[in-house]
């Protein structure tokens, strides 16, 4: 898979390589090519593309952008492609938990579920959960130290919550069992490799569906 990074031309182009084997056709591929054919080809960003990945079974091709929007095209019918253009930031990486549901991160700083309802891709949730508690009360000469360094009494707006510090450069599945993932990496700007359990986030955060 080949994609562009000119905002004029931010579609996808899927080729093959020589394989010792002959490749079998499918929907991406209806009958056997030249090696190098253009085979298809999306323009439906607004962005260039920052990452691309088929799903589980190779059903479906997904496609984050620089317009912060999430793409996903079937095989089965490649001129209707899903698009969720967000409201956050550039988008950079994106992997499949399964074959309905993808995990994008960017510039946010955290990873993001999306999940395909029907024709649609649809937001889930934000799977970076700030678990601190609350401390308690400031001291009044703690108060007074924060009001001289920082001009406020409390670090509210000041510190991230999430944990990454800066962009997610990169996702990957680490674990992968019974059809979907269990497990997978984010390494970000920051110099951070943050491992994220599945089913713990499951666990956490009441709106996930996965």
């Amino acid at each position: 898979v080949e994609f562009n990074t000119s905002e004029e031309s931010s579609g996808i182009n899927a080729e093959y390589g020589e394989l010792e084997d002959k490749p079998e056709t499918s929907g991406w591929m209806p009958k056997l090519s030249k090696f190098g054919t253009l085979l298809v080809e999306f323009n439906t960003s607004e962005g260039w593309v920052h990452g691309v990945k088929f799903s589980p079974s190779g059903d479906k091709l997904a496609w984050v952008s620089h317009d912060a929007s999430v793409n996903v095209v079937d095989m089965g019918n490649l001129t209707n492609v899903y698009r969720c253009l967000t409201t956050s930031l550039p988008l950079s990486s994106v992997i499949w938990l399964n074959e309905s549901s993808l995990v994008c991160g960017g510039h946010e700083n955290c990873p993001v579920l999306y999940n395909i309802v029907g024709e649609k891709v649809v937001y889930g949730a934000k799977l970076d959960v700030n678990t601190k508690k609350a401390g308690g009360g400031m001291s009044a000469m703690a108060r007074f130290r924060q009001l001289d360094d920082k001009g406020a009494d409390s670090d509210k707006g000041t510190k991230l919550t999430t944990t990454h510090h800066n962009a997610i450069s990169e996702l990957r599945v680490t674990k992968f069992e019974g059809g979907r993932a269990k497990q997978f990496s984010s390494s970000g700007m920051d110099g951070r490799l943050v491992f994220w359990e599945v089913d713990a986030l499951a666990a956490t955060i009441n709106e996930l569906k996965i």
